[in-house]
């Protein structure tokens, strides 16, 4: 039998990239170190039958033998033991074992990877990442260099700051996505995500406008908005073209301000499309009832000063018929209060929130388009904040605290 030719220099090569698709196909290990602990994952995950030869591993590595995911051989490498494997690592800090793995990896026409010496193998491990469904893999020969790219293109894909549309066949069907107080940067990665992936955008005028941008020119943009004094979409019409669109196989975004089931008439859109008989998908946004006061400071709960707090919806005010509220309730509460929806209406609320037994003087905070750029706070009471509201000409949409937590930078 003639010997197999010398490995040829890897020196100024390009490798060629593959998938191995492993799943049921015989592994070996060699060396059961670090370097073992941090490939045996993948592998794992791959499906393979991973034979670990080595006379000791890490503690990680043992537990992985111990729950059956690896087969561990607790002796020293000997020749043959590489018969009928597909794929090869070895991982020790022998030299010559690693030098003899290797060669009878090339006997056998193994493909093989060396942590020890990348020049004498005949596969490179690329740093590699999961996010969602896809994996990247990055080879550059400077594994600091592959690891800090990998590093980025997979935290980008995280936080939803790199995205690409998926051109898989995709169900059709309606995403309620929750947009967050306003800064595009708030929206939850799964939105975003879901945002690159839409046929069609419904969005609201309190939806981060930003995110709208960044959206191929073949998606439809729709404008639902609903700006106070102004246009108006009757919430059948935006039921109706989110049904429309899905029914047409699209895949509709429903892209809302905040979170959608927080005065955002998620729970109408959802079951307008459950009874047309479409899947519905909901990603909760971060409400601006918690995310805008934090933003300027003011805690909604406070250790030592307040351990509730309760969100209304200002639209409609005290007196109105159409009020679900128990404003004698409300101003009974010692806790934090947060108002949304609710400019037009602070002077009568807060009148009668004095009317019912709350102090005149207790603070309040008018936080105006927060978290954007646009952000502004007024600080007053609620003796003085309709007055304020006035004078300091507070249009929406603007998150309204009432309580001591107002203060708590202050303490």
């Amino acid at each position: 039998m003639n010997a197999p030719a010398p490995h040829p220099s890897t020196e100024g090569l390009t490798p060629y990239p593959v998938g191995l698709l492993l799943a049921g196909r015989r592994v070996v290990v060699v060396g059961g170190g670090q370097v073992a602990q941090r490939r045996l994952p993948a592998l794992i995950a791959s499906g393979a039958e991973i034979h670990l030869i080595s006379p000791s591993t890490t503690p990680a590595v043992h537990a992985m033998a111990d729950a059956g995911e690896i087969v561990w051989h607790e002796r020293v490498y000997a020749e043959g033991d590489l018969a009928d494997t597909w794929y090869a690592l070895v991982a020790t800090d022998d030299p010559g074992v690693n030098s003899a793995v290797s060669a009878e990896a090339e006997r056998r026409r193994v493909f093989c990877a060396r942590s020890d010496d990348a020049s004498a193998a005949t596969a490179w491990t690329p740093a590699s990442g999961r996010d969602g469904g896809a994996t990247v893999a990055v080879l550059t020969g400077d594994p600091r260099h592959s690891a800090a790219l990998r590093n980025a293109i997979v935290d980008g894909l995280r936080d939803g700051s790199l995205a690409a549309r998926q051109y898989r066949e995709r169900t059709p069907g309606v995403a309620l996505v929750g947009g967050g107080p306003g800064d595009p940067d708030l929206i939850t990665v799964r939105g975003r995500r879901l945002l690159a992936d839409a046929d069609v955008v419904v969005a609201d005028r309190l939806a981060p406008r930003e995110l709208l941008a960044e959206l191929p020119p073949n998606v439809e943009v729709i404008d639902a908005s609903k700006i106070p004094y102004g246009r108006y979409m009757a919430q059948e019409a935006i039921n109706r073209t989110l049904i429309d669109h899905a029914k047409a196989g699209k895949f509709v975004v429903r892209l809302k301000g905040g979170d959608p089931y927080v005065f955002g008439r998620g729970g109408e859109e959802l079951l307008a499309c459950a009874e047309a008989g479409l899947p519905v998908t909901v990603v909760p946004g971060i409400s601006s009832s918690i995310s805008v006061p934090a933003a300027v400071g003011i805690p909604v709960t406070h250790r030592g000063m307040t351990h509730e707090f309760t969100v209304i919806s200002g639209h409609v005010g005290p007196g109105d018929p159409r009020s679900l509220t128990n404003w004698e309730a409300v101003a009974g509460m010692s806790g934090t209060l947060v108002l949304l929806m609710a400019v037009d209406k602070i002077g009568a609320i807060a009148a009668k929130l004095v009317e019912c037994g709350r102090a005149a003087d207790t603070p309040v905070a008018v936080v105006q388009e927060g978290t954007t750029a646009a952000q502004r706070r007024v600080d007053a009471t609620l003796g003085t904040v309709a007055a304020t509201v006035e004078a300091e000409q507070i249009r929406p949409p603007a998150v309204i605290v009432v309580g001591d937590v107002v203060g708590v930078l202050a303490h």
